[in-house]
Parts: structure tokens; C-alpha cells; sequence
């Protein structure tokens, strides 16, 4: 699965599964990139630890919910490494949990921009530097959904849950629209996900509150999604493309 020259870009790369993708990536030979929207200090301790094991990468400020940070964060990848072969759209919001009737339009369409039209955005300019039909050399472009997609998310998130829906709609209509131009877009869907997301959301015991009912009795980490996907990204998965695997131990 060596990836040794190619590049890779991370959204939201400083921490959590996009942190353990990115120390991965680099392993397998990627040079990576990855943003960060305000806490420069997790992004760079991630560089700096690829970078102290030979590898290269960089980290770049970036807000996915900003159409000037995104053209802002490519222009970056291509004046560092000059091209792209892969993008994971990591980056994502999460609220406190609420039911629909305590939501309102301001917490919707922020969860919208981020979670759907930032990884829409990014994937568009990914295109432009990947698809053969602009010249490029093909690549892979990997989304973060979320079983909670398919739950529901209701009396908690449904409106991140929905965000996660129009991604896997996303990623089944982009991966055919560049499957012949040398792209394949593929998504994985965590489960039970033992990361800092749980505290964000308000609820920071909630793994040890749940994990006896989940099927494995115990909630995934983010190194076994990020595990899952460098195989998307991979040659190993070649003939793999509108695929959304769940990474979910059951659930």
C-alpha cells in the first residue's frame, strides 16, 4: 500500500481521526498537508512528528466553512507540493445535543456549510487538479460520514445527522460522475468513535456511558478508521469507488 511521492491533503488534520490519517498517510509515503481552523499547536505537533520521522508534511490555517480558506488552502498544496493525488474531507462540526424543536437556522446552516458544502468545495477543487479531463493524473478523494446517517440522530443531532445523509448522496453521485476520468470517492461511516468529538458535542463521559451496549463492547478508535481509510485511498482498493464502509464494530 506504499504511496511514496504521492500527496495528500487532510481537512481538519490537527486532531482526532484526521490526525491519525495523517500520521498513516505518512508512514505509507504521502506527503501530507493539513488544515487547521484555530488551534495551530495539535496541527503542527502532528507535522513535527511526521516530519521527525522523515517524512514531509505541513500544516495550513484553513476554515472549510470559508470558500476563500478552501481556494486559500489548495493554492497552499500546490505551491508546497505541487499537485494532489488524494483529499479526505475530515473537517466537520458538531453541536450540543438538542432535539429539532430547540435548533435554530444559525446552528443549521452552519452545520450545512462545514459538514456538506465545505466538503462539496474541496472535492470540486480536488477534481480540478485530479481528473484526467483537466489534465491531471487520477486520485482518490475519501468523505467522513457517520452511522448516525443512517440512525437518525434523533433527540440528539439531526441536523448533523442529515449533514452526514447528503454526504453518502454526495459521495454515490461524485464517485460516477469522475469514475472514468481516474477518480474514485468512496466514504467511510464511524460508528462509536472513542475522540475528543463526544466532549465537543457536551456529553464527555458518553463512551463510557454506552459502550456495554454497543455489539463489540467497546467503541472504535481513530486509528481503525483512519486504517480504513488509507485502504480506500490505496491501489489495494482499485476497483472501489461509491462504496460507503462502515467502520462501526456492528453497530
Amino acid at each position: 500500500m506504499s504511496a511514496t511521492g504521492k500527496t495528500l491533503l487532510v481537512t481538519g488534520g490537527g486532531r482526532g481521526i484526521g490526525a491519525s490519517v495523517a500520521r498513516q498517510a505518512a508512514r505509507a509515503g504521502y506527503r501530507v498537508a493539513l488544515t487547521y481552523v484555530s488551534q495551530q499547536g495539535p496541527a503542527q505537533a502532528v507535522v513535527d512528528a511526521i516530519v521527525g520521522a522523515g517524512g514531509e508534511a505541513f500544516a495550513v490555517q484553513g476554515d472549510v466553512g470559508s470558500e476563500a480558506d478552501i481556494l486559500a488552502v489548495f493554492e497552499a498544496v500546490d505551491r508546497t507540493f505541487g499537485g494532489l493525488d488524494a483529499l479526505v474531507n475530515n473537517a466537520g462540526v458538531l453541536e450540543a445535543f438538542s432535539r429539532l424543536d430547540g435548533i435554530g437556522a444559525a446552528r443549521m446552516e452552519r452545520i450545512m456549510r462545514v459538514n456538506v458544502i465545505g466538503s462539496m468545495l474541496c472535492a470540486r477543487e480536488a477534481v480540478k487538479r485530479m481528473s484526467t479531463r483537466h489534465g491531471g493524473r487520477g486520485g482518490a478523494i475519501v468523505n467522513l460520514s457517520s452511522m448516525v446517517a443512517e440512525i437518525g440522530g434523533a433527540d440528539q443531532y439531526v441536523d448533523y445527522a442529515a449533514s452526514k445523509g447528503a454526504i453518502n448522496s454526495f459521495t454515490i453521485g461524485l464517485a460516477r460522475e469522475v469514475a472514468a476520468e481516474g477518480i474514485r470517492v468512496n466514504a467511510v461511516s464511524p460508528g462509536m468513535i472513542d475522540t475528543e468529538i463526544h466532549a465537543l458535542s457536551g456529553q464527555p463521559d458518553r463512551i463510557a456511558r454506552v459502550e456495554g451496549a454497543l455489539p463489540m463492547k467497546r467503541a472504535g478508535t481513530a486509528d481503525e478508521v483512519a486504517s480504513a481509510i488509507l485502504y480506500l485511498l490505496s491501489e489495494a482498493a482499485s476497483y472501489t469507488t461509491g462504496a460507503i464502509l462502515n467502520v462501526s464494530g456492528g453497530r
